[in-house]
């Protein structure tokens, strides 16, 4: 229930209707609100004698809000122009993957919502206002709010101008990806999962019948989708409940063909289409990646940037060591963390599910492979790979995240003899990378290993 809730909270927050909705249904509410606290001191005179409020007659205050209310649909219409145009060039300079980030951005989503709601408010006072001989009705304490509407929205209006020019700065936009980067890792590697993690994987390797593969039977994926989350709980429990053992073949982040194998159950005789849906039911597909299990997804977003800055036709480099930096950051927190299992036990210790969870080696080749071949030839970029590579071997003391560390590094410099041409930046990048193995060195992986990786 819980990922289900956080799948549906993304998709809200990835959209520019569920913010401007409910601030408009909150317009609504406070338009019933004062007007009715208008009706109950109408027959007071001391409101007419405040000097904070809205004096004037009928026709005054009609025309008042009727200004005020064109006034925010001309906004409106000019804050979706400056939008749309951001939209454009954030899809052209950084990709379209990330369009979602922009529509997530809750300034955007504020501000449209607050000249919706003005709007909206402006029109649900006009219609109380009634100048005829039988009936004289002046909200003024409605009116009021309504100006004081109008002068926030001023206030908003030039914040979204200055939010709009900000939001497509590559630093910017950099910076964003990589905070969530951060927050994903946080969230789903957690310190305190070391020794433990460990010997529950061990003793789950230790406990895989040998006759899984030939006595298992497989669930069909039911579409064609991206794999965003998977209740790895609710699979423990349904496993418990019904004595299985229950293996996952995708991680989250992955494409899944329908009709392919989405897990397998041991033993196989006890699959019926109960334990179909409920499997089916742990599982959330989407038509885009998400950020909910899938750390892999922030990180290709920050790799196509820097590959796009590596383009021929951008060569913007420092776009790409902005990147690089902020991966190195990212991967100097992941390296202090422990990988998840990928053996899940019950509370009495026997194996109930197994999962295909990110090793090392993959997240380091999904954030090093394609910069380093674009930055082939770009001795900036080069330098700063390689002295990232020392950074976060710094970092970590895993044998699994060295290993994989000198590899790139070893590719690395093969790759800047090759492509440098300039005989000063090869000395340059030949220092990094003995600074680099100095670094994997001191963390505990002798170059011996190294070579033989």
């Amino acid at each position: 229930m819980k990922i289900w809730l956080a799948s549906k909270w993304d998709e809200l927050r990835a959209n520019f209707w569920f913010v401007p909705s409910v601030m408009v249904s909150g317009a609504v509410a406070l338009s019933l609100a004062t007007i009715r606290l208008d009706k109950a001191t109408a027959s007071r005179n001391w409101i007419a004698t405040l000097g904070w409020t809205f004096t004037r007659g009928p026709e005054g205050s009609r025309a008042v809000l009727s200004t005020v209310a064109g006034s925010m649909m001309t906004i409106t219409s000019i804050t979706f122009s400056i939008t749309i145009v951001a939209l454009q060039l954030a899809s052209s300079q950084f990709g379209p993957r990330l369009l979602r980030n922009f529509m997530r951005d809750r300034g955007n989503q504020v501000a449209l919502g607050t000249f919706i709601a003005t709007f909206a408010y402006c029109l649900l006072i006009l219609r109380t206002i009634n100048g005829t001989d039988t009936e004289l009705f002046v909200p003024h304490i409605s009116v009021t709010v309504g100006l004081l509407m109008a002068l926030f929205s001023l206030g908003v209006l030039i914040f979204f101008i200055h939010h709009a020019a900000e939001s497509i700065q590559a630093e910017n936009v950099i910076a964003a990806v990589s905070r969530d980067l951060r927050q994903a890792i946080d969230r789903l590697y957690p310190d305190g999962q070391g020794d433990d993690a460990r010997e529950s994987s061990a003793g789950g390797q230790q406990a895989l019948p040998a006759d899984f593969e030939r006595s298992s039977r497989p669930i069909a994926a039911p579409s064609s989708d991206y794999l965003q989350a998977i209740d790895v709980d609710g699979l423990v429990n349904l496993a418990n409940d019904r004595d299985l053992i229950i293996s996952v073949v995708n991680r989250p982040g992955e494409f899944i063909f329908e009709g392919s194998d989405l897990v397998r159950i041991w033993p196989g005789d006890r699959v019926d289409d109960d334990l179909n849906n409920a499997v089916l039911g742990a599982f959330y597909f989407g038509r885009q990646r998400t950020l909910a299990q899938d750390v892999g997804f922030a990180i290709d977003q920050l790799v196509e940037v820097a590959v796009r800055a590596l383009s021929p036709g951008v060569n913007d480099p420092f776009t790409a060591i902005n990147c690089v930096d902020r991966l190195g950051a990212a991967l100097c927190v992941l390296g202090a963390k422990e990988m998840p299992p990928d053996f899940r036990l019950d509370d009495d210790g026997r194996l109930r599910v197994v999962t295909d969870s990110s090793t090392a080696s993959g997240i380091i080749n999904a954030s090093f492979h394609q910069i380093r071949q674009a930055a082939r030839g770009d001795a900036a970029v080069t330098i700063r790979l390689l002295e990232a590579i020392a950074a976060i071997a710094g970092r970590t003391r895993d044998p699994d995240f060295l290993a994989a560390l000198r590899r790139h590094a070893d590719m690395i410099h093969r790759g800047s003899l090759e492509g440098l041409p300039e005989k000063s930046d090869r000395e340059d990048a030949d220092d990094r990378y003995r600074r680099a193995l100095d670094a994997l060195d001191a963390s505990g992986l002798s170059r011996e290993v190294g070579d033989q990786v």
